[in-house]
């Protein structure tokens, strides 16, 4: 009785979960004319390249590995990390840094211009010169997750693309 109870429970809340639109992050409705998909870059082995490749892979779109005439385009013109200090120590070292990862990419149908987007992701890194093999990981994961978020910005860019 018990287990039936739980199961009805699920059951009611998944069907008023998917009625709703309720979809798991990750999960992006393209456009049907960005179902298949030319991706360019001046870094064709960046992480950032790799990284939409493989989200746009798991979202049911077809990477295409040329460009052909009727395929949009996805090309990304730039990604840089800046960063800027937050904080200093007493003798003058630098105790925090505020990284800075902009990308700029475009996005062009067949017949039309390119439509550019740009946006930037901010994240803070404190820093310890003590601790500085420990700090460099850190640092080496905080990019991984920043170009990580990057990608799923362009999937959610893109989902909203209507033409």
């Amino acid at each position: 009785m018990k287990l039936a109870n739980t199961l009805a429970m699920a059951l009611l809340t998944t069907s008023l979960l998917s009625a709703c639109g309720f979809q798991l992050r990750g999960d992006y409705l393209l456009d049907d004319d960005l179902q298949t998909l030319y991706v360019s870059s001046s870094d064709v082995h960046g992480e950032l390249t790799r990284l939409l490749k493989l989200h746009l892979t798991r979202n049911q779109v077809k990477v295409l590995n040329q460009s052909t005439l009727d395929a949009p385009e996805l090309r990304i013109v730039s990604d840089n990390l800046d960063r800027r200090t937050l904080s200093v120590f007493p003798n003058g070292q630098v105790a925090e840094y505020e990284l800075i990862y902009s990308v700029h990419y475009q996005l062009r149908f067949s017949g039309e211009d390119a439509r550019d987007f740009r946006f930037e992701l901010y994240r803070d890194y404190q820093d310890d010169p003590n601790l500085a093999l420990a700090k460099s990981r850190e640092l080496s994961l905080l990019l991984s997750e920043m170009r990580t978020s990057a990608a799923d910005k362009i999937l959610r860019d893109m989902a909203r693309v209507q033409r």
